[in-house]
């Protein structure tokens, strides 16, 4: 089951690289249902966090939280921080060992469902804030609602999501995903 994560992980990154790739250059500044950012810091949270978690996984340093990730390519860079993101999680053993971090110890698969649910929500933000149509896996989602619903019942939301918003059980996964981790549906930007 544990690779089929790692496919998921694709499925998802080669979306949301195809959304940015239509972002027009005036959309960089776009506010997102992420109230604190716009799409451009959207962006520079997604490669910053994917070049944490393959620092993570792999034994490298961790990127410094400061710096200006994205340059004059934030699509390039998204593609880049993707590539890294998903060669450190495809490294035989990598699912199966434990890694410690600032919520405490989780596994290789545990943590890249963490990922691929921050990735999803992030990516529906910027599909709102955009207005670019992108087919974000919906079985995927499915089962990111299912990981972040079992994982978020027993840790804090505080400082990282707001509480679960109201949405209809028969909403796509995404929106369902997205009211769960503290995003009004439909988004008021």
């Amino acid at each position: 089951m544990s690779t089929v994560y790692v496919e998921d992980l694709a499925r998802v990154c080669a979306s949301v690289g195809d959304l940015l790739a239509g972002v027009r250059p005036e959309q960089w500044k776009e506010p997102t249902p992420c109230t604190e950012w716009n799409v451009r810091e959207v962006v520079a949270h997604l490669v910053g966090m994917d070049l944490v978690f393959a620092a993570m996984v792999g034994g490298g340093p961790v990127p410094d939280r400061g710096a200006d990730c994205l340059g004059d390519d934030p699509v390039g860079a998204y593609r880049s921080s993707s590539a890294s993101l998903l060669a450190a999680f495809s490294v035989p053993g990598v699912l199966e060992r434990s890694y410690r971090g600032p919520l405490g110890s989780a596994t290789g698969t545990e943590r890249l469902q963490i990922r691929l649910y921050d990735l999803l929500a992030h990516g529906w933000d910027l599909t709102q804030a955009t207005r670019i149509p992108v087919r974000l896996p919906e079985d995927v989602a499915e089962r990111a609602l299912a990981f972040a619903r079992s994982q978020l019942s027993t840790q804090s939301r505080s400082g990282r999501f707001a509480e679960p918003q109201p949405v209809e059980e028969t909403a796509p996964a995404i929106d369902r995903l997205a009211a769960f981790l503290g995003r009004p549906v439909p988004p008021q930007l």
